[in-house]
């Protein structure tokens, strides 16, 4: 038997991995973080497969249901949302897979934070502007960040800054980026990438939580399952701030540069 680590993507049933679908149709035992992982998502299962929903059980549960397969011999899918490499609290769960000697492979899928960036339609590394993502969350109470990866040490680059799982400490993280990112510096929120629900605000960090035109706006409505991204690559920016990979002029190995008569 096997286990597959399977990224569902953000949500949208059809951004999971072409790879990921078919695994999870093969399998018969299936474990989905169900408070993050849409049912729509597992219309790629078999109809008689077993499936558990993981936010209602503990990690010895879990373990127990790897146990029992590997008796049974049965494939088993572990759903999670986004790709499993990020924030998936899969780490422990492969610990005890290598403890019980059980096979498991990684599926990877479609991160949050690209998915955000796919409903803004915007490119989060823009030459001259940056050219680094700083993936990051806030402490919660299942496990705290480090003190030295803190978001006002963070923001200090200057760079495409995507934070997860933080729409419930809104103020306090707006708080924090102030400190090293300029007022104007565009931010947006992107509530369920790829859903049905999806919603999205474009601000500046400045007014984001308060100012002109934005009455409309409650913290506690984007409190759950929101990306906030803040990055200059948001502005709009002008000719000379574009990449130079497509100029007619400039070549390189695959292609030949054009060049002006005369």
């Amino acid at each position: 038997m096997n286990v597959y680590f399977i990224g569902a993507g953000p949500g949208a049933p059809d951004l999971i991995t072409v790879r990921g679908a078919r695994l999870l149709g093969q399998c018969r035992l299936i474990l989905y973080a169900g408070s993050l992982v849409p049912e729509a998502v597992l219309e790629h299962a078999a109809p008689d497969a077993e499936r558990f929903n993981t936010a209602e059980l503990n990690l010895d549960e879990q373990v127990a249901l790897y146990r029992r397969a590997q008796r049974e011999g049965l494939d088993v899918a572990r759903v999670h949302s986004g790709d499993p490499a990020i924030y998936g609290a899969t780490a422990e769960q492969m610990r005890a897979l290598r403890e019980l000697d059980i096979p498991y492979e990684v599926v990877p899928g479609v991160s949050s934070f690209t998915a955000s960036a796919a409903a803004l339609g915007a490119e989060l590394t823009r030459p001259n502007v940056t050219q680094t993502i700083i993936l990051t969350r806030v402490s919660g109470r299942a496990s705290p960040v480090p003190e030295r990866e803190n978001l006002a040490s963070l923001a200090a680059h200057g760079a495409s800054l995507c934070v997860f799982l933080g729409g419930n400490q809104l103020a306090e993280i707006v708080a924090e980026l102030r400190t090293g990112y300029p007022d104007e510096t565009p931010v947006a929120l992107v509530q369920r990438a790829s859903q049905p629900e999806e919603r999205r605000h474009v601000a500046t960090l400045g007014t984001l939580l308060g100012g002109e035109g934005l009455d409309d706006i409650r913290p506690s409505e984007w409190a759950l399952t929101t990306m906030l991204i803040v990055s200059p690559a948001l502005a709009d920016v002008g000719e000379a701030q574009g990449s130079r990979l497509y100029a007619p002029e400039y070549a390189h190995r695959f292609r030949r540069a054009v060049r002006e008569e005369g």
